[in-house]
């Protein structure tokens, strides 16, 4: 596959340091850019390209899925899948409330000033792999101050992959339903043009990542004891092409799990100066009933209103879902024109702009546990 001249291969061109013998031996990293992937695009067949093509492609903003190990998972789309029916209201109020007052920016706070200070969580790198074993420690603090009941229902393990860097997996089994899940999920790694450059990813998605994390934190504290069992995934490589997210929902749809529905959250910080305040509910590529819930629990649930917006083919982990038949949907920042600018680049920092917000990445706590509650019900 041919892709025009692109700042980043001018980068490349100018700079020695770039020629493609010193990539392949860069120290920290696990990257051969000659290897051959199957890449898929919007209404376009599969094509063999090669992992250098790839960052060349993600530099032009071209979306796909990386299909080099799941090339099946579509066909798990047409298996009888169990449709769920959502609320047509919201209906634990109460419930959601009285946990959403407990929320913090404290934790978020200095849970991201960690996460953004690995020089880059590609998936890749071995600081990639330490970030996440970083945040899963950060999990397993959280689940260390559960009571013993609640201790006994919870679940955390690592989705391996090859890569090195693991997705990670919290399940809270339910009482009632147990064998039917809902998932709250963020990606957790970073990447920059060229991944051997530092990526803070302090937006792009480490907002995501600890903004679920809080949620978390809120109902471990509640003593969340839910009727199906809720999950909370973070995704490995989503930024080479889904990856992460794809392996999962595979192993899902191959075990047939009765995923009720799943809520991506991507990009959770930052409110574009001069604009008004908004959590951005993407529209195409998603399910449209979930779509509507979720436009409720905004309604219902947060301090400020949601705007439509739409991302395009294969911009989140929720596509991956979607791709194998299930419910998902995926919130923002922001409507997608106003979203963060400065992503992919060593300057997706906390400290850069005022227009990162961390009680704007609050809003998004709030809808995290919320979703949770309303869908996952509680004993």
């Amino acid at each position: 596959m041919k892709f025009a001249l692109t700042a980043l291969a001018a980068v490349a061109a100018a700079s020695p340091i770039f020629e493609q013998e010193t990539f392949n031996s860069e120290p920290g990293f696990s990257l051969d850019l000659n290897a051959q992937r199957l890449v898929q695009l919007e209404g376009q067949p599969p094509v063999w390209m090669t992992e250098l093509d790839k960052i060349k492609a993600k530099a032009q903003n071209i979306k796909f899925f990386d299909i080099t190990d799941t090339q099946d998972l579509e066909s798990f789309a047409a298996t009888s899948h169990v449709k769920f029916e959502f609320p047509a209201t919201p209906t634990a109020t109460d419930k959601v409330t009285s946990v959403i007052k407990t929320l913090s920016t404290k934790g978020p706070r200095a849970n991201l000033e960690k996460f953004s200070s690995f020089r880059t969580r590609y998936y890749r790198s071995d600081t990639g792999k330490d970030s996440q074993q970083w945040l899963l420690s950060k999990i397993q603090d959280i689940t260390k101050s559960a009571s013993s009941s609640l201790k006994e229902l919870v679940n955390l393990s690592e989705f391996s992959h090859s890569w090195g860097q693991n997705s990670i997996i919290l399940s809270i089994n339910g009482s009632t339903t147990p064998d039917e899940v809902v998932i709250v999920s963020a990606h957790q790694d970073s990447t920059n043009m060229w991944p051997f450059l530092p990526a803070p990813g302090a937006d792009d998605d480490g907002s995501g990542t600890v903004t679920i994390l809080e949620a978390y934190r809120a109902l471990v504290a509640a003593d969340f004891k839910p009727e199906r069992t809720v999950q909370f995934h973070w995704y490995s490589a989503e930024e080479g092409g889904l990856l992460g997210s794809q392996a999962v929902a595979k192993e899902y749809a191959a075990r047939s799990v009765k995923v009720v529905a799943m809520n991506q959250f991507d990009m959770t910080a930052w409110v574009k100066k001069g604009t008004r305040e908004e959590a951005g509910i993407i529209t195409d590529f998603v399910n449209e009933d979930l779509t509507a819930f979720n436009k409720k629990l905004v309604d219902t649930y947060l301090d400020i209103p949601y705007v439509e917006t739409k991302c395009g083919y294969a911009c989140s982990d929720h596509a991956s879902w979607g791709k194998a038949g299930y419910a998902s949907g995926f919130t923002i920042e922001s409507s997608f024109e106003n979203s963060n600018h400065y992503i992919h680049s060593a300057n997706d920092r906390i400290d850069i702009s005022e227009e990162f917000s961390f009680t704007h990445m609050l809003e998004f706590s709030k809808l995290a546990v919320a979703f949770a509650i309303e869908l996952g019900g509680w004993a």
